[in-house]
């Protein structure tokens, strides 16, 4: 079933529609913090998954009003493009090492290097399409099963040395989600169907969402952690501060809010550092006076530096 009058099958469009809304989701986050050198790995792949979806959808089509040898080297082009970051991102996003060399020199030699030649180059000669995917699919195929055998190898090695129930199931789903990336080579010497091809690729970029997510909730919560042992009140170590805001059931919101507290911000200045809402900042110091049983910021740091001692 096509979409729009064009040669897009409909399961291709919702995964377009679905990835659309991600990346304009997780560019809004980036945005916000321009240094989470993550994201915008992330952002990336979710972009060239696009280009593939969109390209790969389209063309070629006789309707379009584009040669349609240049429409196959597009829909190629993205493609490869696709197979080529792969390595790169889990090199990044996911700091294997041992993916360096095949990142950075393995896939221009081994990836692009063919598709210009074969794709490019001689296709603009011979225009037999057929006989180009036939020879230039070989050495990317073989490539990419060398490949996927190193990254398997490289996430092995990375969570071997800490093997808890929380790294084994992130190792697990890290190799359900580059598996797909191997068949990218296959589908372009196969030519299968558009729907086998979109199901089979996209499955990997759902996985690798997940993975995302979980990593960032779980970074964000481990520098949410370090922000409430860096800044304390004086003559206290963090762990007793946090200990004694503990002891009155103080959630870790509202102990930020103490540690602004002491620093003599006004609820405007902490709204502002929290990124919330002067309401909700009033919200949470009610709270902390009624979990407390005080009824001024100096009566709450006077107790919270008194109690048990």
């Amino acid at each position: 079933m096509l979409v729009f009058g064009t040669q897009i099958h409909i399961v291709t469009a919702i995964f377009i529609g679905l990835e659309i809304l991600m990346f304009l989701f997780q560019l809004a986050s980036y945005l916000y913090w321009p240094r989470d050198s993550n994201r915008g790995w992330y952002l990336l792949l979710l972009l060239l998954m696009l280009l593939y979806n969109i390209t790969g959808g389209l063309f070629p089509d006789p309707k379009i009003k584009i040669p349609l040898n240049v429409q196959v080297m597009i829909a190629y082009g993205t493609g490869f493009l696709m197979a080529s970051y792969f390595p790169f991102y889990f090199y990044k996003g996911f700091d294997l090492k041992a993916l360096r060399w095949h990142a950075l020199f393995g896939v221009p030699l081994f990836l692009i290097l063919p598709y210009v030649i074969f794709f490019v180059i001689v296709y603009a000669i011979n225009g037999q399409l057929n006989v180009d995917i036939r020879f230039g699919m070989i050495v990317p195929l073989i490539y990419a099963i060398v490949l996927l055998c190193v990254i398997f190898k490289a996430i092995h090695r990375k969570y071997s040395t800490n093997r808890n129930k929380l790294n084994y199931l992130e190792e697990i789903a890290m190799c359900c989600a580059v598996t797909p990336w191997a068949a990218l080579a296959f589908f372009g010497l196969v030519e299968e169907s558009q729907l086998t091809e979109v199901l089979c690729t996209n499955t990997g970029i759902v996985i690798i969402t997940v993975l995302f997510i979980a990593r960032s909730v779980r970074m964000a919560r481990q520098d949410f952690n370090n922000k409430l042992l860096t800044s304390t009140i004086d003559g206290m170590s963090p762990e007793e501060f946090l200990a004694n805001c503990m002891h009155y059931g103080v959630t870790r919101s509202e102990i930020l809010v103490i540690q602004k507290l002491y620093k003599g911000m006004k609820n405007s200045e902490i709204a502002e550092a929290m990124f919330i809402s002067e309401e909700t900042v009033k919200k949470h110091i009610q709270n902390i006076f009624k979990k407390t049983a005080v009824k001024n910021r100096a009566a709450l740091i006077h107790k919270l530096q008194n109690h048990r001692k």
